[in-house]
């Protein structure tokens, strides 16, 4: 699975005019799986997610979890993460897990986020979605879990 991760001080997203999922401060998380993925993979990516230290301590430093802080995590799927530009300027998203294998651990990785975390919101997977945030440092981290 692939994830961009964006501190924010804020973020949504709407779908059609309506709000799917508001934190405030916390993590946006783009996530986007991969045909070889598996419910594994994606709890192993949680987990991950849950317990990466980069938010302020005391002292200013990047020396905290989510889960220390207290904050939000919003999940929203993005298959454009798996975009491969190397042939051309066309994008080519075969890399993307198949739509219903891509909802499926989806939809496992918001049930296993919420049973560790008690502030997790989400978008629609599949929707035309309207992503809303204010990036606090910015701090953005990609990863990759196979």
């Amino acid at each position: 699975m692939i994830a961009i991760l964006q501190r924010v001080r804020e973020a949504r997203v709407e779908v059609a005019g309506r709000v799917t999922g508001r934190i405030g401060a916390g993590f946006l998380m783009l996530v986007c799986a991969e045909p070889g993925d598996t419910e594994a993979v994606a709890e192993q990516l949680i987990q991950k997610v849950l317990k990466l230290r980069v938010f302020s301590d005391e002292a200013g430093k990047m020396n905290r979890s989510v889960q220390d802080v207290g904050g939000g995590l919003l999940i929203v799927s993005q298959f454009t993460l798996a975009a491969d530009t190397r042939g051309g300027n066309r994008p080519s998203f075969t890399g993307a897990a198949p739509a219903e294998q891509g909802r499926r651990l989806y939809e496992h990785c918001l049930t296993f986020a919420r049973s560790q975390h008690p502030l997790v919101q989400s978008g629609e997977f599949g929707a035309d979605m309207q992503v809303h945030l204010v990036n606090d440092g910015p701090v953005t981290i990609p990863l990759r879990m196979t």
